[in-house]
């Protein structure tokens, strides 16, 4: 084909040739001679479809089988080989004798015209070409994948019919009217429907494009129709749209019952026949351990939904005990943790009619034909399991509604533990308000430490003003000092409330501003619970409230962390003795409720003066704020003295009838030595035990500390071989020689072991009750990432002059 062949927008002409019955051929025209380049005496005689370069489409060759005529694109060979494209049409011209001879046309292609055809033909999109009566004239092969039928069955349906003998959904039927606007106003229209494709199992949604073509007067002579499958798109609207209505249908109350009945509600309304909540008993108890092993979890029935009334599919009542075997699809979702299918076919029912008849009873009942099984986890501890089910529709669930369940999982889950987290601490809050025993401070070497109170005058009486010393894990110390707005026995006890909380929080290791939040909301519940007045009314809330300074204070690293609600700011002493004022953000008092509270960090040198006090020191009627303050500094300053003496210089300033309590709390730091500590990464694997154990060994002989080895060993060996199984990278063993030598071990999980007792046959399970026994006491803190965990032993007594 030369040049202006293959540019030219025009063809030879119509080639003509006839073929008998048998398809041989009989004439040959001149412009059939110049098409292929075949003389006459070539192919006279000749079955035509030697001249075929490819075999014909089916529908030609079904067409040509039932004596139809046919028109269409076929590639044939020209005489010196290359291929040529034409329009081919063949017609019957029938024969007195019935024996049908074929009348062929022929017409050469253009380069453009084969580009349009094949764009049209390899478009990924369904396509269909309509004329201005409505009636299919051509389509593309997508479309034929779609509805399943060839073109030959397409051509000459109307808009609307082209999807004969598949199901529809309501507003399919509106094609037809579209097609009409767009005719009438020459705009393209948009249309939406669902439609079944060939061989798929359920719908899919489509984005009709409904086109006018229109001839060079602008006159609409037919239409494209261009199908998109939006059906991906559509979905992730959809469980966008159930997200939404989830996270405000979904723990809309602090009710762990409630909110597993809102999930089964809105599963059922969108996507699932059924569906049932299943919590472990120990989360619904407020069990903050990880969750037992799977051969053992207690679950109760929580909450169940069914579009049937009474949901007849559940054989186990809502608040029956039940439980799942091991191998169960229940108990492989809380052994992994992850979200699964289950079709119940023959092997499921017989799994089912072995574990549970009734359940069996009932798929057969009410047709059940698959199961959504996921997981309800929080905070990293699985709280229950959601199971979703389908017997009314169809479809099999697919990994759009797995990914949708797991997400409304998830939200419920963090409802459901926040619901008991809240019962957890109200109830704790109650117990501590009740809780008045008095509570002894165990030794600790991290701070030196001098106090006074000194009571006022008033004939109020004694007030609310208190301090504490409190060891925490770690060699760590917590120091407090609180004042309770008002005076009297009133004040007293809830002072003394205030108190037993501040020990019990502080002994969970919560950060200071945590322990505030938990504390403000301890004061918010005394004031709501302080009983009617002498007349029987009830009294106006606000009027309980504190103060509160909060100081935690580490000698390995040197590092203070503090935070106030309300309380005046701690006053520091350098070695030096220089005096200042650390500069701590100001949280709100006690009682007021909702207001968040903030800590700041300081390193404080060895040997750091801290003097932590209520207002009454620096506060009085016939003096400001600033005064105060100004006495306080000149009477910490100076070169170092004995912090009895310090107490007693501060208190000098004070008047002789003070009209304010007064407590004072002044410390001073130690810093354990570097001999004191040693540390070591450990690596995440089973070898590293034992390194750890040597390395501990070791380090007990460098401490002249062989006594301990051996409990010393089966802590290590624990804690370790816990932080490798359960825990994560990184590891850090640490032993810390103080008042008692410390044994901690650190990893990246927050998740927090728990002791229990191993039945006889047990493998596992007696090591931190081991370590319960063998030492003075263990416990967990969380860090901002991970936790630590670690164990305490009492030194042994030595003769004087035996060792360090």
């Amino acid at each position: 084909m030369d040049e202006h062949r293959a540019t030219s927008p025009t063809t030879r002409g119509v080639a003509i040739a006839e073929a008998d019955a048998k398809g041989l051929i009989t004439v040959w025209s001149d412009a059939a001679r110049g098409l292929l380049g075949f003389q006459t005496r070539d192919v006279l005689g000749r079955p035509a479809t030697e001249l075929l370069a490819e075999p014909l489409p089916p529908d030609a060759l079904h067409s040509l089988a039932e004596s139809d005529g046919w028109t269409g694109t076929v590639t044939v060979r020209h005489q010196d080989g290359h291929h040529v494209e034409v329009r081919l049409g063949a017609y019957p011209l029938p024969n007195s004798d019935n024996a049908d001879r074929w009348f062929l046309t022929a017409t050469e292609l253009e380069p453009t015209a084969r580009l349009q055809k094949w764009a049209l033909e390899q478009f990924p999109v369904p396509v269909a070409l309509f004329d201005q009566d409505g009636i299919v004239v051509s389509a593309n092969s997508a479309m034929e994948r779609v509805t399943g039928s060839p073109l030959r069955q397409l051509r000459g349906r109307r808009v609307g019919e082209s999807v004969a003998g598949l199901r529809r959904l309501p507003g399919f039927e509106g094609l037809g009217d579209a097609w009409q606007r767009v005719r009438r106003t020459g705009e393209t229209v948009l249309y939406e429907a669902w439609l079944q494709p060939h061989g798929e199992p359920r719908e899919h949604a489509w984005l009709v494009s409904l086109s006018p073509l229109k001839d060079g007067a602008d006159r609409v002579r037919g239409m494209c129709l261009a199908a998109m499958d939006s059906t991906d798109q559509l979905r992730a609207r959809r469980r966008l749209s159930v997200l939404n209505e989830s996270s405000v249908r979904i723990g809309s109350t602090l009710d762990v019952t409630r909110t597993a009945e809102e999930l089964t509600e809105v599963c059922t309304e969108h996507f699932a026949d059924f569906a049932l909540v299943d919590l472990l008993d120990s989360a619904l108890a407020g069990d903050e351990r990880a969750p037992p092993p799977p051969t053992a979890p207690v679950f109760r029935r929580t909450a169940c939904c069914s579009v049937l009334e009474g949901c007849p599919e559940v054989t186990i009542p809502v608040g029956a005990l039940h439980g799942y075997r091991e191998g169960s699809p229940q108990g492989r979702v809380l052994t992994d943790g992850r979200g699964m299918f289950h079709a119940v076919d023959d092997a499921g029912r017989r799994w089912w009619a072995a574990d549970s008849p009734d359940s069996v009873r009932s798929i057969d009942v009410h047709g059940i034909h698959a199961l959504l099984v996921v997981p309800l986890r929080a905070r990293g501890v699985t709280l229950g399991l959601a199971i979703l089910g389908r017997h009314r529709t169809p479809e099999p669930f697919d990994d759009d509604d797995l990914l949708l369940a797991k997400e409304l999982a998830a939200r419920a889950a963090v409802c459901v533990d926040n619901a008991r987290r809240y019962t957890q601490e109200r109830e704790t809050a109650l117990a501590l308000q009740r809780s008045l025993l008095p509570q002894s401070t165990p030794r600790q070497a991290a701070v030196e430490v001098a106090s006074r109170y000194w009571p006022t005058s008033s004939r109020a009486g004694l007030g609310g003003d208190w301090f504490d010393v409190i060891p925490l894990s770690g060699a760590r110390v917590a120091l407090v000092v609180g004042d309770v707005v008002g005076h009297g026995v009133q004040a007293s006890a809830t002072m003394g409330r205030l108190r037993t909380a501040v020990r019990t929080l502080a002994d969970v290791d919560l950060a200071p501003d945590e322990l505030l939040t938990h504390l403000d909301d301890i004061v918010l519940r005394l004031d709501s619970e302080r009983a009617p007045d002498a007349a029987g009314e009830p009294q106006s809330p606000g009027e309980v409230g504190a103060t509160c300074l909060y100081v935690v204070y580490d000698p390995v690293s040197r590092r203070c962390t503090a935070a106030r609600a309300g309380h005046p700011v701690p006053a520091m002493v350098t070695p030096y003795g220089e005096v200042s004022f650390l500069d701590l953000p100001s949280g709100p008092p006690l009682g007021l409720g909702g207001l968040p509270f903030e800590t700041a960090d300081f390193d404080l040198p060895e040997g750091s003066v801290l003097a932590l006090y209520t207002d009454g020191l620096v506060h009085a009627p016939d003096r400001d704020l600033d005064d105060g303050l100004a006495l306080l500094r000149g009477a910490l300053g100076g070169p170092r003295r004995p912090l009895e003496e310090m107490c007693d210089g501060i208190l000098h300033n004070l008047p002789d009838q003070p009209t304010d309590d007064v407590a004072l709390l002044v410390v001073r730091t130690r810093a354990l030595e570097a001999g004191q500590v040693a540390s070591w990464e450990v690596a995440a694997e089973p070898s590293s035990v034992a390194r750890a154990r040597a390395l501990a060994c070791e380090q007990l002989a460098a401490w002249h500390l062989e006594d301990l080895e051996f409990v010393t060993e089966l802590v290590v060996s624990e804690l370790v071989t816990n932080a490798i199984r359960y825990g994560g990278s990184p590891i850090r063993l640490r032993l810390i020689r103080d008042t008692a030598l410390i044994c901690e071990v650190s990893d990246s999980s927050s998740t927090a072991p728990h002791m229990r007792r191993a039945r006889v046959f047990d493998e596992g399970g007696r090591g931190l009750l081991l370590v319960a026994q063998l030492t003075q006491r263990w416990g967990s803190r969380p860090a901002r990432t991970g936790k630590t965990i670690w164990a305490e032993q009492a030194l042994p007594t030595r003769p004087a002059g035996h060792g360090p």
